[in-house]
């Protein structure tokens, strides 16, 4: 999935990579209530959900961005000018930004399917994050993919967190809570 995506956004024009991010914003109305959006600063050929933060902010939602720990990750409250190179070279916000908790979480992907099941980079940081947020209170995890990346049916194991929705430039997908557990 990795060559697969790197060789799908190669081949895109920057104005159309872009007007294909931009399109992500058709999915601010199925957020929800202005609260607080955890995010991500999208590396190499993820896709970027900076213009839909752009209009979560207008809409009154608080933006936070995740430092990686030994555990879940962490979410701070910060602006994207303020986030530098951490774990990885990927940017994260200063440790001296607010914590906070997010009430819904943009995830980036490798992959994903209509049942909810992600594919991450591998390291589970996600699914470790997305367990305890929901072990903690309601949480809505949206994954954002490109079209190319939505397949039928992904392998998933005891571990592995299912997505609440999922966002690509032409749709938003809910599976249903049947599909999501596994019937």
């Amino acid at each position: 999935m990795r060559s697969r995506r790197a060789a799908f956004t190669g081949a895109l024009a920057p104005a159309v990579r872009g007007a294909l991010e931009s399109a992500l914003v058709h999915a601010l109305p199925r957020l929800g209530p202005p609260a607080i959006l955890g995010s991500y600063a999208a590396m190499g050929d993820e896709i970027d959900p900076q213009a839909l933060e752009q209009a979560a902010i207008a809409a009154g939602w608080q933006i936070a961005f995740p430092r990686v720990t030994e555990g879940p990750l962490s979410f701070h409250s910060a602006a994207y000018a303020a986030l530098t190179p951490g774990y990885k070279g990927i940017a994260e916000p200063p440790a001296t930004a607010p914590l906070v908790r997010p009430d819904t979480l943009l995830v980036p992907l490798l992959a994903v399917d209509r049942a909810g099941n992600r594919l991450g980079q591998g390291k589970g940081h996600y699914d470790r994050t997305l367990a305890a947020l929901r072990a903690s209170g309601p949480l809505r995890a949206i994954g954002l993919a490109w079209d190319m990346q939505l397949l039928d049916s992904l392998p998933a194991e005891p571990w592995d967190q299912p997505l609440d929705a999922i966002a690509t430039p032409t749709l938003f997908h809910t599976p249903s809570p049947r599909a999501k557990a596994g019937a």
